[in-house]
Parts: structure tokens; C-alpha cells; sequence
């Protein structure tokens, strides 16, 4: 089960230390196996220097996620030898593509536990599992045929990926044949690790999307949803517990229900949850740009408390790109799309993500790109040089970019959107929004900083509030009614107005 023995023992209630790499979807499983630990009657700390067990999960996106990783692997087995810390575990994607490799070369590492392994986290630590509690979903969220149905069908798509080797490991030395399957549900514990008022709920798990750049289908299995009724009731759960802003995650959120005979299940699931009292902002990450359907776009329009916000990865805007990447369309046709969101959804934000270097990107593709930038006019947008990863299709692509092109490019798409970015935000001055505070900020106390519904945590920008209006003190978890008084590139500044009814209310 991705075990490997250890001969120091652990007190029966340890002390366990997480590190958390990766995206949201990581974090989830973090906080997944946080609560399987929890349970189980270990003690959480933020202590590294206290913590009998360390648990390092990893990412392996690119080549920069995966140093991440080796680095924070090495800092933790330095703990275990000069501290208290008697086992380190590694758990995520890392060890899905180097099992073997991180047993071999880190010694120091005790188990290894892989995306589709996260109850294993129990043995791992040394720890016997309690007897599971059952919940029952709430008789709001019974449904019946198709849509109760477990996820354990596919997608054409999917079986069809399969066939033509889209989750092959055979290339990667050591790596076990069977992919992932493991998916938690409304029973399994839970510790949340976001700020108070926030949380993560993963609605799907996998891909099946060929896209050539990326090894994340072989690292995290077959697209798969969870049963509709269970979202739900975890959604109830988070909301009774005081989360107020619920962001739904997945490789590809849009895809969700596909393999339980669902359509439009996004925009289905997006109905229920908006009804839970005490929601006070709903969204999703991330939107794959061909399942953005009319109906999808009409729900979010719909509903107050559904964040005019969609994050659509589009990854390049040249056709032979976008072709050699596996994922069609063209900058024309992406134009068309964002001008129909805006048009259902006005003054949504849009956030994108673009990859450059990619092998065969040429000058006229870049400029294409840089054009379409120019065009759309994104709210906010990333851009990734392209990492080179071994078993991906493009990994075999000839005409490879120079590293030198590819942060070039990088510096003139981002100096591009800055100065999008900067005039996007001086038209915010003068406005007056709900903030989500979440506290003093890390820069200097005489700061506080917050979030519209227009920034999705941790990836945005940031309002930074330097005026309390009628208050002594803010209270971070808290919704407040703000005035946008000063502009930057990314960043906005404001004072509060009043509490905000969304608040009062949830």
C-alpha cells in the first residue's frame, strides 16, 4: 500500500506537522487526511519543531512544483534528524510519479502515500482506524434515479482517452500500473486549513482531457464525480460550521455529473447550493472553455450569491498551438466565448492562464497570443513558461523553445495585462463593494486585507483596507461594505462603509 517500514515507534496521541504543496485540490486532500489522523486520536501542530510525525504532500505539476518538493522532503528529514520527529511521511503527486525514487534516494523517509491512497495515511503514521461514523445526507438533497446514482460509470471520452493510452505509466520507472481511484465523500473527516470563513469542496477528481502539456490524468486517474447528494450535504455541514464563501474545485469542474449520466450538472449542483442559507458567495474552479454552456452561464447570472467570477484556462490563443496541445479552438473563437459570458454575465471577472515556449510557438503564434491578450481584456490572467515533462505528448515534440524566449515572452505578455490590469482598476475607484476581511495584513499592521467576489482566494489580487470607517476594529471572517478609494496595477485600496448585510444576514 505504499508502505515501507519504520523502526521508531510514535506515542499513541502524536503530535503530527503537515506541509502543504499544490494547488486547492492538494490542500483538500491535506485536510482529508488531517482529519482521518484527527480521528483517529493524533494532534495536529504548526509546530514543525514539536511534531513527532511530518507529512510532507507534494506536487509534481512541473518542474518547479516538483523542486518545491524536494526541497521541503529535505528541510522535513533534517527535522527528523536533529529534532523530535521520529517519522516522515510523503504523500501526493510526487509520489505517484517517483514511488521508488523517493524510498531509494531519501532514507530518511519512512511511507509514501500516493493521491489515491489517503486513508492509508493511518498505517503510515502508525495509527489503527476508528470504526466509521455514518451520515445520513440530508432529506434536502435525496434525489432519485440517474442523479442518485454512486460515480461509477465513465465517460465516452474518458474510455476513449484510455484506449489510445492517455494514462499510461508504462514510461515511468517504478510507478504502480493502477491508477488512482480514491475519491472522499460527506463521511470522511475533515480538518479545514483555509481561513475561517472559507472552504474548499473538491466535486470531482481526475481528467480526461488530452491535453499534451500535462501528466495530471497520470497522476490523479480517470475523471470521476461525486455523488451529487453528498456535496450537498457537505455544503450544509461547512455552512452550520460558519464557512461563508464555498469555492467548488476539480481538474475540470464543468465536466462534473458527465459520468452519472448528468447534463449540465455544474450548472445543477451550482442551483442547489445557492439556496443553503448562510451561503454568501458560491464558485467554481476551473471552466474547461467548450463546456461554458448557455445554461451554465444562466445559473450564475441567476443567483445573487454565486460570484460573477469564472477562471477558464484557455493556455494559448494561436490555432496550431492550441492543435499541437490538444485543444482546439482558436483566438477567434475564444473571443466569441468571452464576449457571450459577458453578455449573460455582465461585469463578471474573468481570469485566464496562458502557457508560452511551448514546443513549435513561433514569433506569429506569440503575437497572435499577445494580440488576443490585447483584445479580451482579461480581469486577471497567468502566465506559465512551458515545462518540459517526461511522459507528457508533448515531452517528444521537436522545435523546442529557448529558455531565454520563453522568459521573454513571459515578461512581455505579463507587461501587457499590467497595463490592462492597472486601467481596469483605476475604474474601480469610487465603487462601493462587499469585502470578505481576512485579516492584518503580512505586509505592515497598519493594513488590513480582503477580497471581493470579483478575487478567488489566494490567486488575485488584494484589497487592502487602511480606513475602518465607523469601526474600532474590523473582525477577519467578516463581510464589510467598502469604498474603493485607491488603484494600483493588481491592487486595490479602500475604507469601510458599514457592515455588510450579507454578513448581518449570514
Amino acid at each position: 500500500m505504499g508502505l515501507a517500514d519504520s523502526s521508531k515507534s510514535v506515542p499513541s496521541r502524536p503530535r503530527v506537522g503537515f506541509v502543504s504543496l499544490g494547488c486547492p485540490k492538494n490542500l483538500v486532500d491535506s485536510e482529508v487526511m488531517m482529519g482521518l489522523l484527527d480521528r483517529a486520536g493524533a494532534e495536529m501542530t504548526s509546530d514543525v519543531n514539536a511534531a513527532e510525525i511530518l507529512v510532507v504532500n507534494t506536487c509534481s505539476f512541473i518542474d518547479a512544483a516538483k523542486q518545491e518538493s524536494v526541497d521541503a522532503i529535505l528541510e522535513m528529514a533534517q527535522h527528523k534528524t536533529a529534532g523530535t520527529a521520529r517519522k516522515l511521511i510523503v504523500a501526493g503527486c510526487l509520489v505517484e510519479r517517483y514511488r521508488d525514487e523517493i524510498r531509494k534516494n531519501i532514507p530518511e523517509v519512512d511511507a509514501v502515500v500516493g493521491t489515491g491512497e489517503l486513508e492509508q495515511i493511518l498505517a503510515a503514521a502508525g495509527l489503527s482506524s476508528p470504526a466509521p461514523q455514518i451520515t445520513e445526507p440530508s432529506p434536502f438533497t435525496i434525489l432519485t434515479g440517474a442523479q442518485a446514482a454512486a460515480s461509477t460509470g465513465a465517460r465516452p471520452e474518458g474510455d476513449l482517452r484510455e484506449q489510445q493510452g492517455r494514462f499510461s505509466r508504462n514510461e515511468w520507472d517504478g510507478a504502480e500500473a493502477q491508477l488512482p481511484q480514491y475519491l472522499y465523500d460527506h463521511t470522511t473527516p475533515r480538518l479545514l486549513a483555509t481561513k475561517k470563513a472559507s472552504a474548499y469542496i473538491k466535486i470531482a477528481e481526475g481528467c480526461d482531457h488530452p491535453c499534451s502539456f500535462c501528466v495530471i490524468p497520470n497522476l490523479r486517474g480517470k475523471f470521476r464525480s461525486r455523488r451529487f447528494e453528498s456535496v450537498i450535504t457537505e455544503a450544509e455541514s461547512l455552512v452550520a460550521q460558519g464557512v461563508r464563501e464555498i469555492t467548488l474545485i476539480g481538474q475540470d469542474t464543468t465536466c462534473y455529473g458527465e459520468d452519472m449520466g448528468l447534463k449540465d450538472g455544474l450548472a445543477q449542483l451550482l442551483d442547489r447550493l445557492a439556496v443553503i442559507p448562510g451561503l454568501v458567495w458560491l464558485r467554481f474552479l476551473y471552466a474547461y472553455p467548450n463546456k461554458i454552456t448557455g445554461k451554465l452561464l444562466e445559473t450564475i447570472a441567476k443567483h445573487e450569491n454565486i460570484a460573477k467570477y469564472l477562471d477558464v484556462p484557455l493556455q494559448h490563443a494561436s490555432g496550431p498551438v492550441l492543435k499541437s496541445m490538444k485543444r482546439g479552438a482558436n483566438a477567434e473563437i475564444f473571443l466569441k466565448t468571452v464576449a457571450k459570458v459577458r453578455e449573460t454575465v455582465p461585469g463578471i471577472a474573468l481570469r485566464t492562464s496562458f502557457i508560452v515556449g511551448f514546443p513549435g510557438e513561433t514569433e506569429q503564434d506569440f503575437e497572435t497570443l499577445c494580440n488576443f491578450v490585447r483584445e479580451a481584456k482579461f480581469d486577471w490572467l497567468g502566465v506559465f513558461g512551458y515545462s518540459d515533462e517526461d511522459g507528457s505528448k508533448a515531452f517528444s515534440l521537436g522545435e523546442k523553445v529557448p529558455q531565454r524566449v520563453i522568459e521573454s515572452r513571459k515578461r512581455k505578455l505579463m507587461t501587457i495585462q499590467k497595463s490592462i490590469s492597472k486601467k481596469a482598476k483605476a475604474a474601480w475607484v469610487g465603487r462601493a463593494l462587499d469585502v470578505l476581511v481576512e485579516g492584518e495584513s503580512e505586509e505592515t499592521p497598519l493594513l488590513w486585507e480582503g477580497r471581493t467576489q470579483f478575487h478567488a482566494p489566494e490567486i488575485d489580487g488584494t484589497v487592502y483596507i487602511n480606513d475602518f470607517g465607523p469601526f474600532d476594529e474590523l473582525v477577519a471572517g467578516r463581510f464589510y461594505r467598502c469604498e474603493i478609494t485607491e488603484a494600483h496595477d493588481y491592487d486595490v485600496v479602500a475604507r469601510v462603509i458599514s457592515e455588510s448585510s450579507a454578513s448581518i444576514s449570514g
